[in-house]
């Protein structure tokens, strides 16, 4: 009989402090996460500096949580998976310096995970049938990837953002029309009170790159549309702004992930990261692939933003693979995906 893996993970890429104990990659018997969304929301988005002093704060406690609900003590861990990238620098050296603590005390190994990584591998921990290779749409407030999963661990990069990635745009029009942070949740909810018909923004398209996306243009023809309203003296249907600027996001995502699946012969496709949590999304790239004939998967909504779950997941497979971090990891704020 094969011995259970149990990894303990930690994240602090951004602004969430979280730890949990996944068992063989797929199985979460922990997974707890401090927010710090209602302190950032006093400045209009995260605020590092002060998203690393909380980070120090609710470190320990996280992890002692975790590891109590779990009902584990330290000493049957068999390892400790943290991301070291990409992220803000001292949000991800917080978390990086307690897990090479406590992999130096207890005498357990290291794995060094990459967030975005990550993110894919919450496909495997609420889709046990999930299995490479699939096409994996990533789209978060930092990325917007499309990237072919060839084996575990193994990454292709097929297409990527030029510019805004697709949340950093919702939370720029989000603030544009007068929501607040954070604007994805914001806007996918007014967004249903709207006509996504009423005003026509573009799509880019990026001549020789049929596959990487552009939303800066999006954005900047929303804060047209609003400057010209506001000199015209017309009044501004917040609705039918926000539903109109989320078809075209959503239109850009949807139309070339299923450009890429059916360029590399892909019958598996998932989606990943905080925008994965947006449900006008979910249900077009849902819809789109049953007309395609594509079995579709993504993570629960919990398991779409930043969480340990997700990275004790991706630890695992690459503990298994017998990849190990030294006492020398440190955080990577631009770590590509794929590097090691």
């Amino acid at each position: 009989m094969t011995k259970d893996i149990l990894i303990l993970a930690i994240e602090s890429s951004c602004d969430e402090t979280a730890a949990a104990v996944v068992r063989n990659g797929r199985e979460v018997l922990s997974n707890i996460i401090f927010s710090q969304i209602e302190l950032h929301k006093l400045y209009g988005g995260v605020v590092p500096e002060i998203a690393s002093r909380k980070h120090i704060e609710k470190m320990n406690q996280v992890i002692e949580e975790a590891l109590a609900t779990a009902g584990v003590t330290l000493e049957e861990i068999d390892a400790i998976g943290v991301t070291y990238g990409p992220g803000l620098v001292g949000a991800l050296l917080v978390g990086v310096a307690e897990a090479k603590a406590i992999s130096f005390a207890a005498k357990k190994p290291l794995v060094g995970v990459h967030h975005i990584e990550g993110h894919v591998s919450a496909n495997y921990i609420d889709n046990q049938d999930l299995k490479p290779p699939f096409l994996c749409l990533i789209v978060s407030g930092g990325h917007s990837h499309l990237v072919l999963v060839k084996d575990y661990g193994e990454y292709e990069i097929i297409g990527r953002t030029r510019d805004d990635a697709a949340g950093e745009a919702f939370d720029k029009v989000a603030r544009a029309i007068g929501l607040g942070y954070p604007g994805g949740p914001k806007i996918d909810k007014l967004s249903k009170e709207g006509n996504k018909y009423a005003i026509a923004f573009p799509r880019a398209h990026i001549e020789g790159a049929p596959y990487d996306f552009s939303f800066s243009g999006l954005k900047s023809a929303v804060l047209n549309h609003l400057n010209s309203c506001e000199m015209k003296k017309e009044e501004v249907n917040r609705a039918d702004v926000a539903a109109s600027f989320q078809e075209a996001v959503i239109d850009a995502l949807v139309s070339k992930t299923m450009l890429a699946a059916k360029d590399y012969h892909m019958k598996q496709v998932a989606i990943a990261g905080g925008v994965a949590a947006n449900s006008s999304l979910l249900e077009a790239m849902a819809e789109a692939c049953r007309k395609h004939g594509y079995k579709f998967y993504h993570p629960s909504k919990i398991l779409c933003t930043d969480n340990a779950a997700m990275i004790g997941a991706a630890a695992y497979f690459e503990y298994i693979k017998g990849v190990r971090a030294g006492l020398d990891l440190n955080a990577v704020p631009n770590l590509k995906i794929g590097e090691r």
